[in-house]
This record gives C-alpha cells, structure tokens and sequence, in this order.
C-alpha cells in the first residue's frame, strides 16, 4: 500500500512538472531593458490608500521618481485613513505637482473599499483622459524604469493588460516558509505561461501592479463591473481577458512590497480572507484541495517517499531562488501545505459560521 501511495504521489509531481503549462518556471519576466518607443503614451497611477503611513512616504515617493518621457501623473485616492497617511500625501504633494489627492466618499453597498477607491481615483484622472491607468498598491516600492518597461511591454506586444507579480518581503522566519509557497501556489493555479497564451482560458492578475488601457477598462464597464469582487485583480483579468484582448502577467524584478508578515496570524489573516473564494464557497472542492494536499504533500513526507519529495523540491527550487533563498528552503513546501491547507480550512469556518474578518480595519463584508 505505502509502495502504491508512493508511486502515485510521484505520478502527481511528475505530471505538474511536465504537463501543467511549465507553472514552476518562474520565466515569464518583465524585460529589466524596455524596448524605445517612437511615442509615449500617457499614464496615470490611481494608489488607492487606506491606513498606510508606514510605507505611503517611499512608495509615492518611488512613483514620483519614475523615469518616463510621456505624460505621467498619479492620483492617490485617501479611503477615509485614520492615521497620518493624508499628512504625508499633502508634504508629498507640496514638492511634486503630478500627485492629486481625492477623498473617497462613503462607501456605497455593494463596494469593496478597495474597489471604491480605484474607482474614485479613476473619477478624478478622466478629464485628463490617459491612455493608460497604472492601478498599483500604496505599500509598494517601484524602482524607475518599471513604468517604462510596463509601457513597452503592452505597446510592443500590443496587449491590454500587463501585471507583474512584485516581489513580496521574504526576510522573517514565517515569510520564508510561506511567501515562496504562496507564489508557488499562486502560478500553480494561474500558470503564468497559460495566462500570457491568448489561446487559454486561464485569466490572472497581481492587484499590486496593473497597467491596463483605459479603453480596455471602459469596454469591460469600468471599475464597477467588479465592484464586490474579493479576487478583484484576477477578476479584472478575467473580464479583459474574456473580452478578446490579450493580456500578460509575469515577475516583476524591480518592485518590492513593503508589507510584513512578521507572525504567523498576519499571514493567516491574509490568506483567510480570499481563500475559500477562490474554492466558489464550495465544500466539496474544500474536500478535494485537502485530500490534494494529503495526498501529494504530507504522505509523501511522512512515508519519506523520496521520489515524490525529490521532484517537489526540484519544481519548487526556482521560486525559492527568486527569493534568494537557500536552497534548503525547497524541502519546507509539505510543511508549507499543511499550513495553507489550515488556512483554507479556517476561511470556509469563517465564511459558514460568519466568523468577523477584518482586513486594513475593516470587515470584509463590509469592504
């Protein structure tokens, strides 16, 4: 029975490794060399903001700094912040005229916070009329050159959307057990190389970093088509996607979020908060993500069925390498599963037992 555990376990591994759309690559990057451009079109960040004053000051300020020769302007749109991150933006403001403020109203039923403030930020950029908008997070740190390089992409590959999946903080003990993983997991649903296939149906965004054309956005019905969506940034892929125009998502070398997940909790709220989602509040699909990870995971760790363990750490090796990590970081992702697996259990909890979860202060029914 172990021998036959063991061998199917195997036959899992094997098949991800060579069938599934190549997920674990990690090769679909943005080009660190933009292409030049004959012309440049213009942009416009909309950073919606709620509550970040630890990380507003050098994440504005990295927008701020972008080396771009088109028309370039950013909108930050406050979300009722009860901290000092509207005092910083109005400093901010005073040294560099592209930044403009709004302040979101009161959030409408139906909305999710998040949604609402792209949505009033992208209300303040219309009479600017961009030929792009730049939807990227207030705790990310953007080097310059990644507006460019964004713009070139979608230019030269004539695309509507291009994501880059920024790289997460990976410096404590719980992040390097559970970022590589998270990502790995990530491409593993959304393998980066189907999404970029024009021919598949696999739609998926990074909602840390979005440039998406402005008609693009319009022709899908704007920000409001996905106004209470929890997954927003795959659902805004979706919908583009389903559209007929082509997208891109892919690593981004040259950004860096700047939140972190110091314990274990600030993880696990993380993940609670969208993980039965993705599952459609399904039980019987929770039942079938446990028994995978039973199954492919902590068997073969505890049968100590090398085969299976081997080519695990073989396919994870590459996203832990892009967190220059040690390469004894590939044989944690059983563990890494168990836990991600506790975590799904805890977000369908949550979601039948009506559980509170809050996410920046706010409950998420109520985002």
């Amino acid at each position: 029975m172990i021998f036959w555990l063991c061998i199917f376990a195997t036959a899992i591994w094997l098949g991800l490794a060579f069938v599934w759309h190549g997920f674990w690559r990690v090769d679909q990057r943005l080009s660190l060399i933009p292409e030049t451009l004959a012309d440049h079109p213009s942009v416009t960040a909309i950073v919606p903001a709620r509550n970040e004053q630890e990380t507003i000051a050098i994440s504005v300020g990295k927008l701020q700094a972008q080396e771009y020769s088109g028309n370039f302007s950013i909108v930050v749109a406050n979300d009722s912040s009860t901290d000092n991150t509207i005092q910083i933006l109005q400093k901010l403001q005073a040294t560099n005229q592209m930044l403009s403020i709004v302040d979101t109203t009161a959030l409408p039923t139906g909305w999710a916070g998040k949604m609402w403030a792209l949505h009033q930020g992208i209300k303040q950029a219309e009479n600017k009329a961009p030929d792009y908008y730049w939807l990227t997070d207030a705790d990310i740190a953007h080097q310059p050159g990644v507006l460019a390089a964004l713009v070139a992409h979608a230019e030269t590959n004539r695309l509507a959307l291009v994501s880059q999946m920024v790289r997460l903080r990976c410096q404590t003990m719980w992040e390097k057990l559970l970022v590589p993983a998270f990502i790995f997991y990530f491409t593993l649903i959304y393998p980066f190389r189907a999404v970029n296939n024009p021919s598949s149906p696999i739609a998926a965004a990074a909602g840390g970093s979005i440039l998406i054309r402005r008609d693009a956005l319009e022709g899908i019905g704007g920000i409001e088509a996905l106004k209470g969506a929890v997954i927003d940034d795959c659902t805004l892929a979706r919908l583009v996607k389903n559209s007929g125009r082509s997208i891109w998502l892919g690593f981004g070398e040259r950004s860096e979020s700047l939140r972190g997940y110091d314990a274990l909790a600030d993880f696990w709220q993380m993940v609670q908060r969208s993980a039965y989602t993705q599952l459609r509040f399904s039980p019987l699909l929770l039942l079938v993500a446990i028994g995978g990870i039973v199954v492919s995971h902590l068997l073969p760790a505890l049968l100590l069925c090398w085969p299976a363990l081997i080519v695990m750490a073989y396919i994870y090796w590459p996203t832990v390498r892009f967190y220059r990590l040690s390469p004894l970081w590939s044989l944690t992702l059983p563990l890494a599963a168990v836990l991600f697996g506790a975590m799904t259990v805890s977000s369908a909890l949550a979601h039948h037992l009506g559980w509170s979860n809050k996410w920046r202060n706010r409950e998420i029914g109520a985002m």
